[in-house]
């Protein structure tokens, strides 16, 4: 019987979003299959990684937990500097939170690595009774900024597995460059009139 040989593709994934939406749990649900009913806030970011096997391929994510409170916003671009992936979270019962959501798309845009894939994603579904962003407001928005889009619950574990597959489906990756023992890093530069990936 042939063995199997898997390619590897490392991921720098970044959260970010309010204090309070569940980046947090949701980073934790993902990496350890547990939740905290609560909490403490993050502070400056956390570091998790988690290994996704999908068909031949392992998506290693290094996910960076980023603090939400206003005083450690100036510290986001060391955190989303060189990743491939963002993960924007709002809470769907805070509409004040979706409008951060759009605050953290145009830094990106302007300030954030070349192709970066953006995600919105609106957390805490399990709270739909309570509900002060309608889904296809928000699904509107992220195919207008063309954003993977998906409401999750990281208490009741509601798309989280769901959402970081979607997103390692969907991350471009080179296909052109030669695999050095078969890990490919995924990893966006910042310079953006250089639109390769960085392979190591």
């Amino acid at each position: 019987m042939d063995k199997i040989v898997y390619k590897t593709f490392e991921l720098k994934t970044v959260l970010l979003g309010e204090s309070g939406v569940g980046k947090t749990s949701i980073a934790l649900r993902f990496s350890t299959d547990v939740f905290k009913k609560y909490n403490e806030s993050t502070i400056g970011a956390s570091y998790l990684t988690k290994n996704l096997y999908i068909d031949n391929n392992i998506y290693k994510f290094f996910i960076w937990d980023t603090a939400g409170q206003e005083k450690y916003h100036s510290l986001a671009p060391m955190y989303y500097r060189g990743a491939s992936l963002a993960l924007i979270v709002y809470d769907i019962t805070n509409k004040n939170t979706f409008l951060t959501v759009q605050k953290w798309v145009n830094e990106l845009k302007k300030n954030g690595p070349l192709d970066i894939m953006i995600a919105i994603i609106g957390n805490k579904v399990d709270l739909s009774d309570k509900r002060q962003v309608p889904t296809e407001h928000a699904r509107l928005y992220a195919q207008k900024i063309d954003a993977l889009f998906l409401e999750t619950s990281a208490k009741d574990n509601i798309n989280i597995h769901e959402l970081f597959k979607n997103a390692a489906d969907k991350v471009p990756i080179r296909t052109d460059i030669d695999l050095n023992d078969n890990v490919i890093k995924i990893y966006n530069i910042d310079n953006k009139k250089n639109k390769n990936y960085i392979c190591c």
